[in-house]
C-alpha cells in the first residue's frame, strides 16, 4: 500500500459534475491518495491508517490526531505505475478493483475507528480532485 499525503488548506472531489467529498478545514487537513498492490491485507491497512493519523506534518509538528484535522481519501491505482521501460506505464503492480476497493474501504474505516473525520472520492470513477496544498507538504508513505 502506498499513500501519497498532501497537507492542504482545502480539498474536494467532483464526479460527474457533483461534489462527492470535501474538506475545508479551519486550519489544515490531509489529502490521502491511496494505492493498493497485490500483497496488501487488512493488517497492513490498519497500520497504514495509524501511521497517517499520527504523522506529524501539520503546523507545530502536530498530527491529524492531535488536532482532529479532516482527511480526504481518494483511491489512486496510478501510484503503482512502473515507468522503468519505455514511455507507457505498466499497471501490473496495482491490485485489481475487486481486491483494492475493499482494502481502500477498510482503510477509511480504520481511520474513522481512530477518530478521524474522513471524506472520500468514488472508487473507480473518473474524479476531478481540487486542492490547495499548504506548504507545500507532500509525503509518500509505504510500509
Amino acid at each position: 500500500m502506498r499513500v501519497l499525503v498532501q497537507r492542504v488548506a482545502s480539498a474536494r472531489v467532483i464526479v460527474d459534475g457533483q461534489q462527492v467529498g470535501a474538506i475545508a478545514p479551519d486550519g489544515q487537513g490531509l489529502l490521502a491518495l491511496v494505492g493498493v498492490t497485490h500483497t496488501d491485507d487488512g493488517s497492513l491497512v490498519r497500520k497504514m491508517a495509524e501511521k497517517l493519523w499520527r504523522l506529524r506534518i501539520l503546523d507545530d509538528q502536530l498530527s491529524a490526531a492531535d488536532n482532529a484535522a479532516p482527511i480526504l481519501v481518494v483511491s489512486q491505482f496510478t501510484l503503482y505505475a512502473d515507468t522503468a521501460k519505455g514511455r507507457r506505464p505498466s499497471w501490473n503492480a496495482a491490485a485489481p478493483g475487486p481486491v483494492a476497493e475493499p482494502l481502500v474501504d477498510e482503510f477509511v474505516g480504520a481511520l474513522r475507528d481512530l477518530g478521524a473525520h474522513v471524506e472520500t472520492g468514488v472508487f473507480g470513477a473518473h474524479m476531478s480532485v481540487e486542492l490547495v496544498n499548504d506548504g507545500p507538504v507532500t509525503v509518500l508513505l509505504e510500509l
